[in-house]
């Protein structure tokens, strides 16, 4: 299977992602507790209209509404038979906004289950899941599958193994740094790039968190980390969400994200885009941003520390026992 992703990367410098599904959901009616995945099949014209949106702002791939697409978290709304079906709707969808000039990047998020030894999921039985949902997105007309907002590598892992098991389409991976810059179960970023490297991920990133600083220093840690050839992928929140008048929103300004997408740029992320609270026109802003000069005199920030490898450290436990 060609990966057109790493096509188009060929083709031009950057490539521009899309934003938030969710939070765009919601202002169109999605209520707390409703299946977002439920509306590919009974509110097309919405996740359509979603889709057109990030086009018309110049997204270079459409990611499909199925984040919550496996059995696991379908299950939660009755919906678990329907998986192979909301997924190919999701994907078919993005399909026809993509056209041939934009690709389809088929979401794949956590089960939401924990997995054994925390949790009682197995490996197997989470693949198998993971395996379905990909299938549907394959079947519906997506170019690569991005498995999203994950924590831990354990259900990297069988996600992968999932996706590799249901189609030949290419992986890409990001995961959530949002607890003091590792993610929930403890992984940093460099932990991520590497391993991830290693299961011959092409494609590796962070996305959601706490907003443009948090992300500019996990992209950072793992531009120090990366692997030869490794292309790194960012997807930042438009900030952090508040409560204002009875909603929820976001205090990323179009402005703030373009700024974010120069950032990135300077880091050398070559896939920018957003997560949660963005809309077309943050993605408006960051393809302006994108599109122009590159920012020069890049500073950080926040305060830089080289990231230690296993030698390194091995070297300074030896220097000390040398010492005592």
């Amino acid at each position: 299977m060609t990966d057109r992703l790493l096509e188009m990367l060929q083709s031009k410098p950057l490539v521009m992602g899309d934003g938030a599904m969710g939070t765009m959901l919601q202002q169109a009616g999605l209520t707390d507790g409703g299946a977002p995945e439920l509306w590919n099949v009974k509110r097309p014209d919405v996740v359509r209209a979603i889709y057109q949106g990030y086009a018309d702002a110049g997204s270079d791939y459409i990611t499909t509404n199925s984040f919550g697409g496996t059995s696991y978290r379908l299950k939660l709304h009755k919906l678990q038979d329907q998986v192979f079906e909301l997924n190919r709707a999701a994907a078919a969808l993005a399909r026809e906004v993509a056209g041939a000039d934009r690709l389809v990047a088929g979401s794949v998020g956590p089960t939401g289950e924990l997995m054994e030894p925390l949790g009682t999921l197995t490996i197997a039985e989470a693949r198998a899941g993971f395996a379905d949902q990909v299938a549907g997105l394959a079947a519906g007309g997506a170019d690569f599958i991005l498995i999203e907002t994950m924590s831990s590598l354990d259900e990297v892992q069988a996600a992968v193994e999932g996706a590799r098991q249901a189609c030949d389409l290419p992986v890409v991976v990001t995961m959530t740094f949002d607890t003091n810059f590792r993610t929930m179960m403890g992984v940093t970023p460099a932990q991520a790039v590497q391993t991830l490297s290693e299961w011959g991920i092409a494609v590796i990133g962070a996305n959601c968190g706490n907003g443009p600083a948090e992300i500019e220093r996990i992209m950072w840690e793992m531009a120090q980390a990366r692997p030869e050839g490794v292309v790194l992928m960012a997807q930042s929140n438009a900030g952090l969400p508040r409560w204002l008048d009875g909603e929820i929103s976001y205090d990323g300004t179009p402005e703030v994200m373009a700024e974010y997408a120069q950032r990135m740029r300077a880091l050398g992320v070559q896939v920018i885009g957003a997560c949660c609270g963005s809309t077309p026109d943050h993605l408006s802003a960051m393809r302006a941003a994108l599109d122009g000069p590159p920012m020069t005199g890049y500073e950080p920030h926040f305060e830089q520390k080289q990231t230690e490898t296993t030698a390194e450290r091995r070297s300074a436990r030896r220097a000390l026992r040398e010492q005592a």
